[in-house]
């Protein structure tokens, strides 16, 4: 594999020296704690970065660019809660926002998660969280600080598409866009698509994750404070194998569970990580993404299938691909009705616009061998999702 783009190549090599920290992870994160804030008393939720960190450290192949990104990461989330802790202490009402009835859209990375997510922005009645709040959560900001926090949102978005310029056409950040939980929660296997880390595997499956949904609601409390309050809708294929941690904190939502045909969605989103890694890590092992993220969409499918017993029927809505992917006009309204929200003419008027390839970007192609897999290690895999894949299509 070739160096990458030349900005990439460059910023390594700009970036070389400081990556020296990686031999000290436990200085590096102390560092980060101290830019990020007072932490008395959240000890528990430091350690944990901690310990991604020197997880991080240790990664094979990591790149200058990947140690500043993974730095990035934990220095992001170590300030969003210092800042959330601070406001939680300064407004005590804002933990007595209701969150009521939100939805939350899941199902395996690459099944029309993002589609069904913004199809369902469209409704007036509904809020879904921006980019540029998820990166950095706060009260209602007046201009020139809401404008500082979106430069933010670009920044990381710009470096993003300069990086990896084919990951726009997999999936199109927008700084003012909606986007997935995946930024707010504290907590979720995405560090894998970016590093070989996989130590940090064990730690994950382990992790008791009701903490990081406590956490996660106080973000959207705090983003709802002061302002009109609308029905969340919220996404991310992550919250698939943590819906029963989902469900004790939000005991009133309603899962939007997207289907589609898990050997096209795994090869899709074993592009997406390619994409995505390269910036991170030189050389990639294609045959370890392919195994390590068979291994982990099958174990999500796998937790999903058991919480989905433990779901009334009716807070559960099943979108198969078709209804979105094929003829959005019809399935729109399906969907709508499904959540109790309505759908009007307005929406309707702007559907068109929201299901049409983003500009610029090409029609994204990908392929299971490439990875080193084949469909029947992937029907394998996932036996048991495609018997419920299946009831979902029959209905």
């Amino acid at each position: 594999m070739s160096s990458g783009p030349l900005p990439l190549t460059l910023a390594n090599l700009l970036l070389r020296p400081a990556s020296r920290t990686r031999r000290t992870p436990d200085l590096a994160f102390e560092r980060l704690l101290d830019a990020a804030g007072p932490t008395e008393g959240d000890e528990p939720f430091a350690d944990d970065f901690r310990h991604l960190l020197r997880c991080w450290s240790g990664a094979e192949h990591l790149t200058p660019v990947g140690w500043l990104s993974a730095r990035g990461h934990i220095g992001r989330h170590l300030a969003n809660r210092a800042r959330v802790r601070r406001l939680l202490a300064e407004h005590p009402g804002i933990e007595r926002e209701p969150v009521d009835r939100p939805v939350f859209v899941v199902g395996l990375p690459r099944t029309a998660t993002t589609l069904t997510h913004s199809v369902l922005s469209l409704s007036a009645d509904h809020r879904c969280p921006l980019l540029w709040e998820l990166l950095t959560p706060d009260l209602d900001l007046d201009p020139a600080e809401r404008e500082k926090a979106i430069t933010t949102a670009r920044r990381l978005v710009g470096g993003i598409n300069l990086f990896a310029p084919g990951f726009r056409h997999i999936h199109n950040l927008r700084p003012e866009g909606p986007e997935e939980c995946t930024f707010a929660l504290p907590h979720t296997v995405m560090p894998l698509s970016q590093a070989v880390i996989p130590e940090y595997l064990p730690w994950h499956e382990s992790h008791d994750f009701g903490a990081d949904y406590r956490y996660l609601k106080q973000i959207y409390q705090v983003l709802q404070y002061g302002r009109p309050r609308r029905r969340w809708v919220l996404k991310s294929p992550l919250h698939l194998e943590n819906l029963d941690a989902l469900r004790a904190v939000f005991p009133d939502a309603t899962i939007v569970w997207t289907h589609r045909d898990p050997a096209t969605a795994v090869a899709s989103f074993c592009s997406l990580v390619e994409h995505g890694m390269a910036v991170n890590t030189r050389p990639l092992d294609l045959r370890w993404i392919g195994a390590t993220w068979l291994e982990l969409l099958s174990r999500s499918a796998a937790r999903g299938l058991a919480a989905r017993a433990r779901i009334p029927r009716e807070a559960l809505v099943d979108v198969p691909y078709t209804w979105l992917g094929t003829d959005p006009a019809a399935g729109a309204p399906k969907l709508y009705a499904a959540v109790g929200a309505r759908w009007t003419e307005a929406d309707a008027a702007r559907l068109p616009a929201i299901v049409a390839r983003p500009k610029g970007t090409r029609v994204h192609s990908y392929d299971l061998a490439r990875y080193g897999l084949s469909r029947a290690d992937v029907d394998a895999a996932f036996a048991d999702y495609n018997a419920l894949r299946a009831e979902v299509d029959r209905a």
